[in-house]
């Protein structure tokens, strides 16, 4: 018996410091080097110097002057990220998502040129929460279906909020590879920087 546990125990402790350990400092420290800005999430910095956030990695906005990000299982905490794990049958899930459709239209962010959206037709990324739970994109659909919220909290003509949704639109990769999308981060500085200050909301 102690031999069948020694072969055992032997591969799975080398595969676990192989993969679960030297592997993955191996990538870390080869990202460091060849793309240190990308490894280190892209960092933004704001007019004064400040960091504020990450490219590629989402943060949560709550205010109803802010573009939302799409829902995150560990409320945006990168220690750990990751997702619920929850399948397509999970009854936890379902309630999840009612409760996000719940909050969606109490805080009007199901309306859509002045009018109400339905339920059926919300983007899947309002409302599902994503594999990494850091997202910090959402799609085109899903941020423009938030233009009359941020519009009417700030001031602004819808029109002039949708184009700056537009103009902050990335297309796919070659035109085939993904998916269109819209950093979160990057349009929400660009709402601010169109807005007089007294007009913005807290994150």
């Amino acid at each position: 018996m102690i031999r069948s546990i020694r072969r055992a125990a032997v591969p799975l402790l080398v595969f676990s410091g192989l993969l679960g350990l030297a592997y993955p400092l191996a990538m870390t420290g080869i990202a460091a080097v060849v793309a240190p800005d990308a490894a280190g999430g892209r960092p933004v910095v704001d007019d004064q110097g400040r960091v504020i956030g990450a490219a590629l990695v989402g943060q949560r906005f709550t205010g109803p002057g802010y573009i939302h990000g799409r829902p995150s299982a560990t409320n945006y905490g990168a220690l750990p990220g990751g997702a619920s794990n929850l399948g397509p049958t999970s009854a936890v899930l379902a309630d999840d998502v009612a409760a996000r459709v719940r909050a969606l239209r109490q805080d009007g962010a199901l309306r859509q040129d002045g009018g109400a959206a339905p339920a059926a037709g919300l983007p899947a990324d309002l409302v599902t929460a994503s594999g990494s739970g850091l997202d910090p994109d959402i799609s085109p659909a899903a941020a423009r279906m938030q233009v009359a919220r941020v519009a009417a909290a700030r001031g602004l003509e819808p029109a002039v909020v949708a184009r700056l949704v537009d103009a902050h639109v990335t297309p796919p990769v070659l035109g085939v590879l993904g998916e269109a999308r819209v950093n979160v981060l990057a349009l929400n500085m660009a709402l601010d920087a169109a807005s007089p200050a007294e007009a913005r909301s807290a994150p």
